[in-house]
This record gives C-alpha cells, sequence and structure tokens, in this order.
C-alpha cells in the first residue's frame, strides 16, 4: 500500500487513464467553447483528406476532431450513442463557412458522411445539418435583411421623384418646341 492507502497501479494502466482524462478534459473544454458540433463518419477518407479538411477547417474557426467514442461521450456527458468511426466538427464562430468546407468534402468524396450535430445546445437531425450547409454566411443574411428593409424606402423616394423628373422632361421638351 502507498500513502494514500491504496493499493499502488501499475504505471501503465494509470498512465494511460491520466491520457485519458486529459483528452475528455480537452474535449470538454472544446465542447462548452463550441457554438455547433457536428458529427461525422469519416471512414473511408484517406489519411491526406483528412488532413486537409482539418487543415480547410481551420481558416474558418472551427476545427476537427477525430476521436473515440467513448472519450467523447464522456465530454458531452451523456452516454455512449455513438455508433462507428466519428470524427466532430467543432465550430467556434459563425457555422455557415466551415459547415460549406465540409460540404465540398462531402461533395467531392462524397465523405464523411453527417451523422447529426448540436447547434445551441440542441440536437440537430443529418437533414438539417445538411439544410445549414446551403445557408448563406450571418454577413450576406444581414445584408440581405437590410436591403429588404430598404427596398419600400427607395420605392417610395422614386415614385415621389419620378413626377418631379417627369415635370422637367416635359418643360424641357416645351422649352426646345418653343426655341425652334
Amino acid at each position: 500500500m502507498n500513502e494514500t492507502g491504496k493499493k499502488p497501479t501499475s504505471p501503465r494502466v494509470g498512465a494511460s487513464r491520466a491520457k485519458k482524462e486529459q483528452i475528455v478534459a480537452k474535449l470538454s473544454e472544446k465542447v462548452t467553447k463550441a457554438k455547433c458540433l457536428v458529427f461525422t463518419n469519416y471512414q473511408g477518407l484517406t489519411h491526406k483528406q483528412i488532413e486537409n479538411l482539418k487543415r480547410k477547417l481551420k481558416t474558418g474557426s472551427a476545427e476537427l476532431v477525430v476521436t473515440k467514442n467513448t472519450l467523447l461521450s464522456l465530454s458531452l456527458k451523456i452516454s455512449n450513442f455513438l455508433e462507428g468511426p466519428t470524427a466532430t466538427l467543432f465550430i467556434y464562430g459563425d457555422p455557415s463557412e466551415p459547415l460549406k468546407q465540409l460540404a465540398q468534402s462531402i461533395k467531392q468524396f462524397n465523405l464523411p458522411s453527417v451523422k447529426f450535430g448540436i447547434l445551441d445546445k440542441k440536437t440537430i437531425t443529418k437533414e438539417q445539418v445538411i439544410k445549414l450547409f446551403t445557408l448563406p454566411s450571418r454577413d450576406i443574411l444581414l445584408m440581405q435583411v437590410f436591403g429588404q428593409m430598404k427596398a419600400p424606402i427607395f420605392g417610395l423616394h422614386r415614385a415621389l421623384t419620378w413626377n418631379i423628373q417627369k415635370l422637367v422632361m416635359t418643360i424641357k421638351v416645351i422649352e426646345r418646341q418653343n426655341s425652334n
């Protein structure tokens, strides 16, 4: 027995457990930091393809992490519900750009396949994740909304100034006719 009164564990088991606890802690930190999570099956992608996808996603404030399902379940604090190889896309900012990168990979290789996602702490289905692929970025959506809000004002402005412009054009035509 050691100083704590417990039987000493073998260093190999203890080191392995400590490493797994570190991984779970890092994953838990990523889960709390992420605004959106997308769970995919990466089986069939080569190591090079996965690394290229990871590199592309890093530029869009997101990262793709491949871990064991049990460790991922522990970090999510839920029972093990994942099956098969799982890569998790952690999105920390606007989800549209990283999702477009993932959609490009799916279009190019027909992989990885989406399992489901978590957005704002709510589970979303595979179909809902795929719908998110098609949405424009937040900035573009805001510009479209503001454009729609400005449209009636511009229409009113055009309607009010058109009559004045028409009057001025009519006066100029009359003026030309009188000068000839």
